[in-house]
């Protein structure tokens, strides 16, 4: 079986992944793929059901059922347009909650994987490189200093947790996320051994999609000739 052509990208939240996968599909004339979009997408559609986040069976029988729509920056799932309505703290809580389940984790990666049979693909996430495609010739990891990770999300009104809220506070949030998100049973989120790591502090994103599509050039090159 043929290596999928994916280009994972992983690393924490407000560490550049979005921005800078979205770019990076852009520039390759490739579909784009936030698997953080999905479980945010499950856990609205677990809680619209009326269902509880930790009843796994119910999350899970959600997240294989679900029909995703995920086209650039619109996502939807089962007919509903939730692009706007995942993109709060409240979700930001309720998708580490849903992606600490075990079935539901193996229900959202076969199908992230099914995704990448139609062609190229830039997917991010927590697990891309570690878990769903171990076998993705381009891997990179994102990270930023916990400060400058605080202060864009301070900055986004998508994530802010209310009005008036300071970069200490959203810094405690995003600590707490990240204690979820390295700590849970299923996919904790870390980088894979043979992942590239680039920090993006203090880097405009255009400096940061110039070094992804570097090693992008790299990797494909260094396949090619192998």
């Amino acid at each position: 079986m043929s290596v999928p052509d994916v280009i994972a990208i992983d690393g924490p939240s407000g560490a550049g992944k979005g921005t800078v996968a979205r770019a990076v599909a852009q520039a390759l004339d490739c579909r784009h793929i936030d698997t953080g979009a999905m479980y945010r997408a499950v856990a609205w559609r677990t809680l619209q059901q009326g269902r509880a986040l930790d009843d796994e069976p119910a999350v899970a029988a959600v997240a294989s059922g679900a029909d995703f729509d995920l086209d650039g920056t619109r996502v939807a799932i089962d007919g509903h347009d939730v692009s706007r309505a995942i993109r709060t703290p409240e979700m930001d809580v309720a998708a580490a909650a849903v992606a600490r389940l075990p079935r539901v984790r193996a229900a959202l990666v076969a199908r992230q994987r099914s995704l990448a049979v139609a062609g190229s693909v830039v997917m991010e996430g927590r697990d891309i490189g570690t878990t769903v495609f171990p076998e993705a010739p381009v891997k990179i990891y994102l990270d930023a200093s916990p400060e400058e990770r605080a202060a864009r999300r301070a900055q986004d009104p998508a994530h802010r947790l209310s009005p008036g809220t300071g970069v200490a506070e959203v810094a405690r949030a995003l600590d707490a996320r990240d204690r979820l998100d390295r700590t849970r049973r299923a996919s904790p989120l870390e980088q894979a051994p043979d992942a590239v790591r680039i920090d993006t502090t203090g880097l405009p994103v255009d400096a940061v999609v110039r070094r992804v599509m570097k090693v992008v050039g790299e990797r494909r090159q260094g396949a090619r000739g192998s």
